[in-house]
């Protein structure tokens, strides 16, 4: 008989599997729309920036270039003033030597020699009034726009040459203005060459306006293919989705179509490992109520039995059936302890610690030679050490002598040892008990699985799976080989590295 064990009962709920209720779809922007928004967004900004950023250039380059040409006739009309070149500059106002005896008759020479482009226009403004106009053809005329006229005559009051820009409802130009000043002359007269904006900036303006328009084509061609591609990399997210709304306790099978080898992918098989673990888990579970139903319905039915039949008027039969009750609870108490043991050993998080396999061996052969009924004998050992939960290992390793004991004939010789290489070891105990058939060896690790119940051995049927579980919380697996002379049980463990700064010499808690 094994030693005394303290177990601590878990406490339970029970678990009720029902249809969830169907949900409708939460009505807002998907996450395809979200992504194709977004990706458009950016799309339109860069190209905008982008756009924008070139015209600005372009268009501060075209407005220098008119910049220039302006300065180049205001020094043309300072060469018709002066008669030769001089040192000023452009800004400060020409002064009319003679022959010229007013400013009026100063700016009507300019106005005639200095010959305007088509696209540019002269004037000639004497006080505050357009008077003289360019005896050529242009496409630009300004002398009947009194705005520009009066605006000239308000920006050159200081005597200084101005150059601006001036803009109306059917117009815009950038202008230059130079006053002129004859000495001895009371009158005062100001030349103005003025190029239409517009017109300089049409090819500009043409090239933007198709560049706008290719704008437009790519921003649509980006939404018809991110539509196409945002569907395609999605498309795992609706078959999860999908999936997940027809999986129900009845209907568990449904798994998630996967593809290619990306992150959804990965994804994809990730999910369909977690419901095949709680396909798994349920499984488990009603395997167990049934195994549970199955073992308790024989102790209810029998204190029922008796209960119904007792006489209380007659004591030794209450003290018979007293005795008989207290007999099932305690079988009850026991089959409780060992599926919370077995519940245990199934979630079971090893704490390894690395021990000697020798030093283990031995100690635990200390803890078993003093079990009365049978001859205890220490059999070899492997050498090296291992990693593995001293306390567990000890416990399986238990329920291994445990069995053997229950399934020896009294007084023969039971031996348990270790044994290994370089990989793995196997730690295992070795009996005289019957041989196992083939058919049933399967079934023995099964909860509540028994090569013969009508042989009257107590137990709750659970120790071999206890035993499973905790070699396979440790990457390993518990081997059995029986013949008609002796059958021998092993937990076999690999030898893996532990990576802990804690030892143990072997002693199970």
């Amino acid at each position: 008989m094994s030693p005394p064990q303290k177990w601590a009962l878990k406490h339970t709920e029970s678990v009720s599997v029902t249809r969830a209720p169907e949900r409708k779809l939460r009505r807002g922007w998907t996450v395809r729309a979200r992504l194709l928004v977004a990706l458009l967004v950016v799309a339109a900004l860069g190209l905008t920036t982008a756009g924008a950023t070139t015209f600005l250039l372009q268009y501060q380059r075209v407005m220098s270039s008119l910049d220039v040409s302006l300065s180049s006739r205001v020094s043309e009309a300072q060469l018709v003033v002066l008669g030769a070149s001089n040192s000023q500059s452009a800004s400060a106002p020409a002064t009319a030597p003679q022959p010229f005896h007013s400013a009026r008759a100063a700016v009507e020479a300019v106005i005639s020699r200095v010959l305007p482009n088509s696209d540019e226009t002269t004037l000639g403004i004497v006080g505050t009034k357009a008077t003289f106009v360019p005896g050529v053809t242009t496409d630009v005329t300004i002398a009947k726009n009194t705005a520009l006229v009066a605006r000239v005559v308000a920006e050159t009051a200081d005597g200084k040459t101005y150059i601006g820009s001036f803009t109306d409802s059917t117009s815009s130009y950038r202008y230059i203005a130079a006053p002129i000043h004859v000495a001895g002359s009371s009158d005062s007269a100001i030349f103005v060459v003025a190029i239409d904006i517009n017109d300089k900036l049409a090819d500009l303006t043409n090239a933007f306006q198709t560049y706008w328009e290719t704008v437009a084509v790519t921003v649509l061609l980006i939404a018809s293919v991110g539509w196409y591609l945002s569907g395609r990399l999605l498309r795992p997210l609706t078959d999860l989705r999908l999936t997940a709304a027809r999986i129900t306790s009845d209907r568990r099978t449904e798994r998630i179509p996967t593809r290619g080898n990306d992150d959804l992918a990965v994804l994809g098989e990730t999910v369909n490992g977690m419901l095949d673990r709680l396909d798994g888990a349920m499984t488990t579970q009603r395997q167990l109520l049934d195994d549970v139903r199955h073992e308790l319905n024989t102790p209810i039915s029998i204190v029922t039995g008796h209960m119904e039949l007792l006489d209380a008027t007659n004591v030794e039969e209450v003290e018979a059936t007293r005795a008989l009750v207290l007999d099932e609870l305690d079988r009850v108490g026991s089959l409780v302890k060992d599926l919370s043991l077995l519940a245990e050993s199934e979630q079971l998080l090893p704490q390894r610690m690395v021990v000697d396999v020798g030093s283990f061996t031995r100690d635990f052969f200390a803890k078993i030679r003093v079990l009365s009924g049978h001859q205890w004998v220490l059999g070899t050992f492997a050498p090296g050490s291992v990693g593995l939960d001293p306390e567990k290992i000890t416990q399986a390793w238990l329920q291994l002598v445990d069995n053997a004991a229950k399934y020896s004939p009294p007084g023969s010789e039971i031996a348990v040892g270790s044994s290994g290489d370089g990989e793995q070891v196997e730690l295992w105990v070795l009996n005289s008990g019957p041989k196992i058939p083939e058919d049933s060896r399967a079934r023995i690790f099964e909860r509540f699985g028994r090569v013969d119940a009508s042989r009257g051995i107590r137990g709750s049927g659970l120790g071999l799976a206890i035993v499973s579980a905790i070699a396979f919380a440790h990457n390993g697996v518990v081997t059995l080989s029986s013949s008609e002379e002796q059958t021998r049980f092993g937990i076999r463990i690999p030898r893996i590295a532990v990576t802990t700064a804690s030892s143990a010499e072997g002693s199970a808690q």
